[in-house]
């Protein structure tokens, strides 16, 4: 900005933050479009979340970045570089005391010579040994206090952040400081893990110690859960140490400690820690490698980051059962991979919370899964995508918006919607208008009709009829690409019935193995079985009980297969199967169409694919019941089982 001038461009800091919200019909309408091509709901609902709608990133992008970075925080450097400093400070403290040695001419330093000619070769007993010994140089006792003090101050600031000015050499009073605290800090965790009340407690703690945590927690649990972290890092360092190397740390790290109450107060928190935050990563190794050697507080941040990360490939993997995005610590998302993606987590979230304030979606033991207001959608999409294929396959079809158009007028009208075939109610129609005009103010005349004035006359239906849809739901028609279509044409036709032919009564009926009658959720939410079978005769005797129970209406019973009957029920209810097919198998369904044909009832089959076996016996079915037999492409399917319903809905026989 120079003076009042003002210069704008786009937006790089995530997402625009003036976008609108996710399209919450236009989710639920890709949810439908992945179901109707096959998918499973359950993975349909997954998937949105974790591939994200289409204008938004999705779980699966954020998740690709956590591992990248994970991947990088490996790659960062070696971890034993606390002990490989130690060491190259002891051999600087060393060469330094033997050239100050050298120049001394008495007994004491020939001794002294030979003290550290016999040291261990292990760096942390050599630095043991080497505790008591009077140094000649000045300059090899600071570097011998260097590895004692650095190591010591790495490790309380890794746990503690705000301890850097208290660690400073070696000053008692600062020493008593920082184990007063800790002790203090062991205590007010030993009275939460008692279930005492330590709101009071907490407060004195950080009116006490409060410079010592710079991050300001807000109450025990963050406090817990900030340290719990921390000291989770340092024990996974151990775990990823060989067992040489973690000799070497420890020995270290108790030397640089000292015999002080200090030690053994880290210790106690470390066990308290454990105990109040056991699902963290506390003994998970890592194999990290790099050029770089990371000292001991560069080594457990890193160590400490791919922990976080690791949790955070937890939460967006939305794997656990319960999972929901409530789950997901959307500051550790902005920690870690950014504000953007923080803000793609949180519209993520919204569009979740969306979907079920608007109950678009309901959440069982199971996860999501679509409400009934939703499977309407879902149906209206699936009618809509078969009867724009029926329009463009013949002329003067329509999306059958009538309310009775075979019937007689019954006197009451509504109105007009795009693609009602009944008669104009002209009078309503005029009516409307005129009032319309009238109410803005503008006289009543000329009268000008709008879209809105137009009312249709309703008739009454002379017929109801009682259908059963079998559709096949062996595994085959999932491997062919037939359970998209399937479903489309199921779900078409029972919204066709429930919002158009009400006094209808639709019931579909699946059939593997085994048959079973199937609501509209049930249907939406099947997945196929790998369980061979294909049990026509069980599914026919459930569409004969459902036609019964309907006596007046008329019958009909459309069968939507791929394969041959191979299974049958036994006396027992057990199914039995068996291919290639046996005349058993076929007598028994045979006697399932006897039946329904002499209740009278009208049996259509729609064979999909070219099995020779299958065309010998839906011919003769067809032949011996008097139905019909149709041999639709797959991606047809939906238009010819619903005009096909719509036609043999003619009134009783």
């Amino acid at each position: 900005m120079s003076g009042n001038r003002f210069r704008y461009g786009a937006w790089r800091d995530g997402p625009d933050p003036l976008a609108p919200p996710y399209d919450v019909r236009a989710a639920v309408d890709e949810v439908g479009e992945r179901v109707l091509g096959g998918e499973s709901l359950r993975d349909a609902l997954r998937n949105l979340i974790r591939q994200g709608p289409r204008d938004g990133r999705g779980l699966d992008d954020l998740r690709a970045r956590a591992r990248r970075l994970r991947r990088e925080a490996l790659r960062r450097g070696n971890l034993d570089g606390a002990v490989t400093r130690a060491q190259q400070l002891l051999d600087q403290a060393l060469a330094a005391e033997r050239d100050e040695l050298r120049g001394r001419d008495d007994p004491d330093a020939r001794f002294q010579e030979a003290v550290l000619d016999n040291l261990p070769r292990s760096t942390s007993r050599a630095v043991e040994e080497l505790s008591g010994y009077g140094w000649a140089s000045e300059e090899a006792r600071g570097l011998y206090q260097q590895i004692l003090d650095g190591l010591r101050r790495e490790v309380v600031e890794q746990r503690f952040a705000g301890m850097r000015d208290a660690l400073r050499g070696r000053d008692p009073a600062g020493d008593a400081r920082v184990a007063e605290m800790v002790g203090d800090l062991n205590e007010l965790l030993g009275k939460h893990a008692r279930g005492e009340d330590t709101d009071d407690a907490f407060q004195r703690f950080m009116e006490k110690h409060g410079d010592f945590f710079p991050e300001k927690p807000a109450n025990v649990e963050e406090l817990i859960d900030s340290l719990a972290r921390r000291a989770a890092a340092a024990e996974r360092l151990m775990r990823s140490l060989s067992p040489q190397q973690r000799e070497e740390l420890s020995r270290l790290m108790d030397q640089a400690l000292g015999d002080g109450p200090l030690r053994d107060q880290l210790a106690r928190l470390t066990d308290n820690l454990q105990a109040l935050r056991p699902n963290l990563n506390w003994g998970r190794g890592e194999r990290m490698r790099g050029n770089e050697d990371l000292g001991y507080g560069d080594a457990t941040a890193a160590l400490g980051e791919i922990g976080e990360l690791d949790e955070l490939l937890d939460q967006l993997g939305q794997e656990h059962p319960g999972a929901t995005l409530d789950d997901v610590d959307v500051e550790a998302v902005e920690r870690q991979l950014g504000r953007g993606a923080a803000d793609d987590v949180r519209r993520l979230r919204e569009l979740e919370r969306e979907l079920r304030r608007q109950g678009w979606v309901t959440r069982d033991d199971d996860g999501l899964t679509l409400s009934p207001k939703a499977l309407r959608r879902l149906g209206h999409t699936a009618l809509s995508r078969v009867f724009d294929d029926l329009s463009s396959k013949r002329r003067g079809s329509h999306d059958l918006r009538d309310a009775g158009a075979a019937g007689d007028l019954i006197g009451s009208s509504r109105r007009w919607q795009f693609g009602d075939e009944q008669p104009l109610d002209v009078v309503r129609t005029i009516g409307n208008a005129v009032r319309r005009r009238a109410g803005s103010g503008a006289g009543t005349l000329p009268v000008r009709l709008e879209p809105e004035d137009f009312e249709v006359a309703e008739t009454e239906r002379r017929a109801s009829a009682v259908v059963a849809l079998c559709v096949d739901l062996s595994y085959s028609m999932f491997a062919d690409g037939r359970w998209g279509p399937m479903k489309q044409t199921a779900l078409a036709l029972s919204h066709l019935v429930a919002t158009q032919f009400p006094q209808d009564s639709l019931q579909i009926v699946g059939f593997g193995r085994y048959a079973m009658p199937l609501s509209q959720g049930e249907l939406a939410g099947i997945e196929p079985d790998m369980v061979q079978g294909t049990n026509l005769q069980h599914a026919l005797k459930l569409a004969g009980r459902h036609l019964r129970r309907h006596p007046g209406a008329e019958p009909v019973v459309l069968v939507v297969t791929d394969g041959e009957p191979t299974a049958h029920l036994e006396e027992d209810g057990e199914a039995y199967f068996t291919w290639p097919t046996t005349p058993e198998t076929v007598r028994l369904t045979v006697q399932e169409v006897d039946q329904l044909t002499r209740y009278g009832a009208t049996l259509n089959l729609f064979m999909l694919g070219e099995d020779p076996g299958l065309r010998r016996f839906v011919d003769a079915v067809a032949k011996r019941s008097g139905g019909r037999v149709f041999s639709p492409d797959v991606a047809e399917l939906g238009r010819y089982v619903v005009d096909d319903y719509v036609r043999s809905r003619r009134g009783k026989r």
